[in-house]
């Protein structure tokens, strides 16, 4: 029976994964991440299971490679915290979860631009601090009278799409290639962003290709009192730009569940706000409560769980028995 250490591995989530495994592999449930201080513990598996936590780099592939690893798979979609170069030369496979249950992120996304435009989170603050006054900030539309744009009409784009749809707003949908969804109109990406009250991210992210796809431009095309969503990945925001837009008052809130360089602090507990290791990200959260910033919980459902290890697990046993798996990247 064939050994794979899987990593970052909650206590709730252990008894997925062995009534997934259907006695298939001898699984390894690491709770920590895999890192280069904690390698050893691979030894004597075939392949390993990470998610973002991990940096796989040369170093650690090289490492994985000594040990004989011959696969190192991700449970996420998104892939780019794994050498893909440095683990085709040490003849590592690399493969991923291309998707899970949509309306996992879909949810957060919606409940995230619902909340700043609602203003729930302002309004909960000032209670909290026994101011009970109804300010004038508080003013809001009703969802019926909302325009939601979403920019990437896949899986979770379209669940997004769709809840919103069905909740009586309309929807805006940018894509370069439109597909046939009942529930959005199609336009350009300006004209979305001019149009739209709520703007929400669903692209996957290509380093040296879409890094900071939304920037200064892009905000100042956008209306000064909508909000920005993004559950897709922090690269893909100029987040100086957001807290500039901000502080002129020409973007009413930012919200988001993804960060740049999330393995120096998503599952980290930091003494203060202050001790973020990202001036950026810093002085965007200073404008809380207009700014949300969630630590990468959208995939964190039962549902999404459940499809991300019965597919990691169905990529090894495809990987072993014939050497390949239709989810492989290298």
């Amino acid at each position: 029976m064939a050994k794979i250490t899987v990593y970052n591995v909650r206590d709730f989530e252990k008894p997925l994964y062995q009534e997934l495994n259907h006695d298939r592999f001898e699984l390894k449930l690491m709770e920590e991440p895999l890192t280069a201080d904690n390698v050893e513990t691979a030894n004597g598996s075939v392949g390993v299971l990470i998610d973002g936590t991990t940096n796989a780099d040369a170093e650690l592939l090289a490492a994985l490679k000594g040990l004989g690893i011959k696969y190192c798979f991700t449970r996420f979609v998104g892939y780019n915290n794994i050498d893909l170069d440095a683990a085709s030369a040490r003849d590592i496979m690399v493969a991923r979860v291309p998707s899970y249950s949509p309306y996992s992120v879909a949810e957060l996304a919606l409940t995230l631009g619902l909340d700043l435009v609602r203003h729930v989170t302002e309004a909960t603050d000032n209670t909290n601090q026994g101011d009970f006054l109804l300010h004038q900030g508080y003013f809001a539309n009703e969802i019926d009278h909302l325009t939601v744009g979403i920019i990437g009409v896949g899986h979770m784009g379209a669940a997004e799409a769709k809840l919103w749809h069905n909740l009586g707003a309309e929807v805006l949908g940018y894509q370069r290639t439109p597909n046939d969804n009942p529930d959005v109109d199609f336009v350009s990406l300006n004209e979305l962003l001019m149009q739209s009250d709520i703007v929400s991210i669903h692209v996957p992210y290509f380093p040296g290709e879409n890094d900071l796809m939304i920037g200064a431009i892009e905000i100042g095309n956008m209306k000064n009192q909508a909000v920005l969503v993004n559950t897709a990945r922090g690269e893909l925001i100029d987040t100086a730009a957001v807290a500039d837009a901000l502080a002129d008052g020409n973007l009413a809130g930012y919200a988001a569940d993804v960060i740049p360089d999330e393995n120096a602090i998503d599952g980290k507990q930091f003494d203060s706000l202050d001790d973020i290791p990202d001036p950026e990200l810093l002085s965007l959260m200073k404008h809380y409560p207009n700014v949300i910033i969630t630590p990468h919980m959208g995939y964190d459902t039962e549902p999404a769980t459940k499809d991300m290890i019965k597919v990691s697990l169905q990529n090894f046993q495809d990987a072993i028995d014939t050497g390949e798996t239709e989810n492989q990247i290298k």
